[in-house]
């Protein structure tokens, strides 16, 4: 790298850039830009050359980054339906199985499900003189 020409670190810092650039965006569009030399002989041309060379990879760039962002948000969408579909199926079984549950099964469960907090109490049924419920 030939920096004598350049007379300040923020001259041979652009030039350093530009050449990274030039490679980097180089590299991704399959090698076609044309190595640009930036020196103070440096035409405009060639430097709008590479603004438009540098401008179209960034496209190709964006480009790309927006289809995988399509392409994973196509995937959550149709994770977000499965899983609302599955909630609302838990959803119905739990109200059947409430609703065939006994108060009894009920309140065993509810016991199980939080053991720290008291069950709601079940009204109580008299029993009658042979240890069965009336």
């Amino acid at each position: 790298m030939n920096t004598e020409m350049y007379q300040t670190p923020m001259e041979v810092a652009v030039y350093q850039l530009h050449n990274f650039s030039i490679s980097f965006f180089s590299s991704l569009l399959g090698g076609d830009v044309v190595s640009v030399k930036l020196d103070n002989s440096a035409s405009g041309a060639s430097v709008v050359a590479l603004d438009n060379k540098i401008e179209q990879a960034m496209d190709l760039v964006k480009n790309h980054l927006m289809y995988a962002v399509r392409e994973e948000v196509e995937i959550l969408k149709e994770q977000i339906r499965e899983l609302v579909e599955k909630n609302s199926q838990l959803e119905r079984e739990n109200t059947l199985l409430k609703t065939l549950a006994s108060p009894e099964q009920l309140e065993k469960f509810q016991s199980r499900l939080s053991p720290e907090e008291p069950a709601p109490e079940a009204p109580e049924t008299p029993e009658a003189p042979g240890g069965s419920a009336v």
